[in-house]
């Protein structure tokens, strides 16, 4: 089987309105790319994870439409131009889309990633680099965080340099689970992840017990209810939150609050120019400082009970 692309370049403020009208046209799925990908004019949209940036666009945008190769593209872009009223019918270009075999396209963009010192996260359809790893073997999905992410990598290399043998932990705000199993790998006893998605908690349960993990994951509801003493406490030893700046300051005084004396409170989802005024939001509660950062990203940390801010990690050596 095959079909046929049909790519539009467009100005950004027809982009998203025209997209709609080709799938409302018979258009099967759009897409908009940058038209100046590869340029000195190239412009990059970014946005924090969770958070998409206002307008999926550029100044000078490309509308690629897919539909079926018997399909009569002229009238699907016209139907789609008288739709949003374009004074005429936008020029266009075809090509052809060959039938490929999608599933081992998708498996071959995604290789094992290698975190800290000993971490691995392997996809199902590898074999594992190194077998005497810490190995987690985890499928991209939609739950996010394959520590593919720098605020994933730094809260796994955190945990690998803080491992906790026998020690109880909490990941709020846990997606795929993936912190949590580091955690039970590492030797943790008590383990528990919370996110307010429900698909993310059934992803995180799924990943755990492919992993022989024994984790424990709620919702915020059921957590506040949990049946197992410790969680029913509400305290851990180590709590450790990868979620967003603005989230997390508003949380911190719940957070804060599920550390257990002399425990240890592991923050990241947080640019390293929003850093200080997180650990503000922290300070009556924990004195936080800058464990790391990566690509712009930081983890930070701190020791419920230490009077001072911990001193960054060293690189030397």
């Amino acid at each position: 089987m095959s079909w046929t692309e049909v790519v539009i370049e467009v100005a950004r403020e027809h982009a998203e309105a025209l997209s709609d009208a080709l799938m409302e046209a018979g258009a099967l799925s759009v897409s908009v790319e940058d038209a100046d990908e590869g340029t000195e004019a190239e412009k990059p949209l970014f946005g924090e994870p969770g958070m998409e940036p206002l307008e999926a666009a550029w100044d000078h945008s490309r509308v690629v439409a897919l539909t079926d190769t018997d399909a009569d593209q002229f009238a699907i872009v016209q139907e789609a131009a008288n739709a949003i009223k374009l004074p005429v019918v936008p020029s266009f270009t075809t090509r052809a889309l060959e039938d490929a075999d999608w599933v081992r396209l998708t498996q071959s963009q995604f290789e094992p990633i290698h975190i800290g010192t000993n971490i691995w996260v392997v996809p199902s359809w590898h074999e594992a680099p190194d077998p005497n790893g810490l190995i987690l073997e985890l499928d991209p999905g939609l739950a996010f965080g394959t520590g593919s992410h720098p605020t994933t990598r730094l809260c796994m290399e955190w945990l690998e340099a803080h491992p906790a043998p026998g020690k109880s932990v909490l990941d709020y705000g846990c997606g795929s689970g993936i912190l949590a199993m580091v955690a039970k790998k590492l030797g943790a006893n008590d383990v528990a992840g919370v996110d307010i998605d429900p698909q993310a908690i059934e992803s995180a349960r799924a990943n755990a017990e492919r992993n022989g993990c024994a984790i424990d994951f709620y919702v915020p509801d059921d957590f506040a209810v949990a049946p197992n003493a410790r969680h029913a406490k509400g305290q851990f030893d180590i709590v450790v939150a990868n979620i967003l700046s603005s989230p997390l300051k508003l949380m911190a005084p719940m957070l804060s609050g599920r550390v257990a004396p002399g425990g240890s409170l592991v923050l990241s989802g947080v640019l390293a120019r929003q850093a200080e005024e997180v650990a503000a939001a922290y300070a009556p509660f924990i004195q936080l400082g800058v464990w790391a950062e990566q690509d712009g990203w930081v983890a930070l940390h701190g020791t419920l009970g230490q009077d001072t801010a911990p001193a960054p990690r060293s690189f030397a050596g």
